[in-house]
This record gives C-alpha cells, structure tokens and sequence, in this order.
C-alpha cells in the first residue's frame, strides 16, 4: 500500500472515500438528467466523463466509456485498463502537475459534490445469483428451524449453496421497499392465509460484480476466478420469513426473495481492497480439487471489511447500531463462489451480481439478521427509545455500512439505506380471505 498518496481535494480523516479508495458509480444532477461515470473523493464526485471529453482520460478516442447509464462497457475492457485507470486518476488527484490541478476552470466543472448528485444503480445486471457461505448464519437458522446437532446439511461444507434470484428487483440505495404480501402457514391453521409479511428482515451481505463473460459451457477455473471479479457493493438481501417459510419447499427461495434487493452505489474495485486481503477460515473437509484455492499460505483469500447495521425508527431522532460483524468470517470464499456457478457449464456477463449470503459473525451482536439477533423474536431487541424489534416495521429505516483500514488508510462502501413502505392494499386478497373464512 502507498501510504504517500495525498489528494490536493481535501478529504474527512474518516472519509470512506479516499485518494486510495476511488469506487465508480453512476450519477445525474436531476432525477431524469443525463447519466455519467465518476468515481468518489471525499465528498465530492469527479465526473470522468468531463475528463474523457476533454482528452484527459481516454480509452478509445472513437468511442466513450464514462458518458455511460452504467459501468458495463468501461468494465468490459478488461483488468488491464481497470488497472490503468486508476493510476491515471490517482496522478490526476495528487499531482500538481496534472491538469484537473493546474486547470481551475477544468476542476470546477469536473467536481461535484455528492449532496448535489442523484446516484443510480451503477450496472446492468442480467443475472443475480446470491449465496448462502457464512457458517455462523447457517448453522443458527439451523439450530432454530432444524436439529442442533445436525445444524448444517451434509452438503454445505463441500459446496458454495446458492439460488438463482431475480436481477430485475435489484435497487439501488435510498429505494423504498414496499412490504411484500403473499402466503402464509400460521401454526394454529390448516391452510395458509393471504396478508403481508409479519416477519419482514434484512440481510446484511456483501456482492462482487462479475467483470468479464463467459460462454455458455465454459466454467471459471479456480486459478483464473479473481481475474474475473471487478468489484463489491453491498448488499441488504430482504427476506420475508413467514412467507419464504411457507413456500420455500421443495424448490427453495421465491416471492419471500424477490421484491428488493438493495445494493450500495459506490463499486469499490478489487485492487483497492487488496492490501485488506487476510486468511479465511480453515474448510474442512478440504474442498474437492476445482474448488481448493491455494492464495495466501495455502489458506483461502478473504478480506477484513468491518460490517454494521442501523436501525431508525419513525419514533428515533437517530439510527442505532445494532449488529456489528465482519466478511472475513465468510467460510466459502468469491472466487470459490463463481467457480461452483460455473461449473456445470453456466456462463456469465460482465455487470452479473453475485450475493455473499447473509454474514454473521461468532458472538450474538455480530449476526447479520433480526432472524437471528432476536432469536426468531424470542429475544426481542429493545432500541434505546424503549420500543422493541422482532422484525421490520412500517416507516423502519435500515442502514448498512461497511469499510476497511490499515495503517491509517480506510477504503469504505458508503452505506446502503432503505426505508419500509406499507403493503399495498389488495382488495381482491381481502375479499377472498373473508370469503373462505365464511
């Protein structure tokens, strides 16, 4: 890490944003305006797409990659002008020589601050796979929902779990979420019910960015899967409980799943998360041979991004904390997670989200769900305004942040917020209920 980058743009000490940072998302100065690429410092935005028309950061003089609605094509040429644009942006935001320096006029139009933007989901996402690889996470649901002694599946400690979600309901932060109805097993019934969800909950995740395509039939060797990886967001994956509870046999996740997925707007690339690069935990058994990566002293490769969720009420002047954990509990790691997927012959595209799967850490503070923070509600978390959470309500507004430092450099994500909007009224639902009731 060259701790000796300072950036002539003035950044907070605690600024998640730093010269060494640099994420890449997708802005416009009005809801409908024209959308541009541009990377954060500090509080402010620098539009590349100034600097490209000006001559300064050019990939192909015939075509434009940062006067862009999304990240795609500038991702899709390639690690090594990834690479190259980074460094160029460093020299332009440290050097008295480069020209966003020398040229006032050029910084004056090229710098925006980040309270005046409107942020948009930074890629196009045909394909959103998320993943189930915390150990803690799985062996609690499992305590709760199965055998203790037989918490985890035969299958979970050989492969990545995942399934296939829906890329479509993938918003980006500050989208509200409309609570979702569907069905419902109450314990005291024979049939379900229709209503909306009465056990709505977060999930904190992280998700990388799929940074190259593939065909159809050719998997991603272990050795080669980082090279295939440009980025991570995160991610809060909402889950309806009751209603995933109901209908998740025998085919898994659905319409519990499908209504929102929030991730944050800043893709903080891979390069500027190396230097956090630390040992995943031991996996025993040792994987079979596609799956065994042999990165940092034969261990698996993770990182040490810090991880925190708030809550805000309607009732609360401010958010409150209320789990704390960190990625490098992560048992499976990316590479093995985009190496399973496409094993069997799946192909992806640049721009393709792939979720971590819910994080929790070893103490019950650090679980990354209100699943498992309230243990199914039997341990309600009570909020410093005296009322108590089991799961979301209406007017709840939930807070992810996530960052990572060492030796006084910090590389953060920002955060991704998202508040809860009632269901929506279906009369037809209603009418049908009363009816059989009768």
């Amino acid at each position: 890490m060259n701790t000796a980058l300072h950036s002539f743009i003035p950044v907070p000490e605690q600024s998640d944003f730093s010269i060494h940072n640099l994420p890449y998302g997708v802005f416009s100065l009005t809801p409908q305006g024209e959308r541009h690429i541009g990377v954060a410092i500090g509080d402010w935005v620098l539009d590349l797409a100034v600097l490209e028309q000006a001559g300064i950061l050019v990939i192909d003089a015939q075509q434009s990659y940062f006067n862009q609605p999304s990240l795609n094509a500038f991702i899709a040429t390639g690690q090594a002008q990834w690479k190259k644009t980074r460094r160029e942006l460093q020299h332009l935001l440290t050097s008295t020589e480069s020209p966003l320096y020398r040229d006032a006029q050029l910084r004056a139009k090229a710098l925006i601050a980040q309270a005046d933007v409107i942020l948009h989901l930074p890629v196009e996402i045909s394909g959103y796979t998320d993943f189930y690889s915390s150990k803690e996470h799985a062996t609690n649901v499992g305590c709760m929902f199965r055998d203790p002694k037989n918490a985890l599946l035969p299958n979970w400690s050989e492969l990545p779990v995942g399934y296939n979600g829906r890329a479509s309901s993938v918003v980006v932060s500050g989208t509200d979420v409309v609570r979702p109805s569907g069905q419902i097993k109450l314990p005291d019934q024979t049939r379900p019910i229709f209503s909306a969800s009465r056990k709505l909950d977060f999930e904190l995740e992280t998700a990388f960015i799929v940074g190259k395509s593939t065909a159809l039939g050719q998997p991603i060797a272990i050795e080669n899967a980082w090279d295939h990886i440009f980025g991570m967001v995160l991610l809060n994956d909402w889950s309806a409980r009751d209603i995933q509870q109901w209908e998740y046999v025998p085919l898994g996740p659905f319409n519990a799943k499908t209504f929102a997925s929030s991730i944050s707007p800043w893709v903080v690339t891979m390069e500027a998360l190396q230097p956090f690069r630390v040992n995943g935990p031991v996996q025993q058994p040792q994987p079979l041979a596609y799956l065994q990566e042999n990165s940092l002293d034969g261990m698996t490769q993770s990182y040490d991004l810090h991880l925190s969720v708030e809550i805000q009420t309607p009732n609360s002047l401010q958010p409150e904390v209320i789990c704390q954990t960190n990625f490098k509990h992560m048992y499976w790691t990316m590479a093995q997670q985009l190496t399973h997927h496409t094993i069997g012959g799946c192909n992806v595209n640049v721009g393709d989200l792939m979720g971590s799967g819910t994080i929790s850490g070893p103490t019950p503070n650090s679980y990354g769900s209100l699943l498992e923070l309230t243990w199914n509600t039997t341990q309600p978390i009570q909020l410093k305004n005296g009322q108590q959470r089991g799961f979301l309500h209406d007017g709840d507004r939930v807070i992810m942040k996530g960052y990572a430092e060492k030796d006084g450099i910090r590389v953060g994500f920002g955060e991704v917020h998202n508040q809860i909007l009632p269901a929506l009224n279906f009369d037809f639902a209603v009418t049908q209920v009363q009816h059989e009731a009768v």
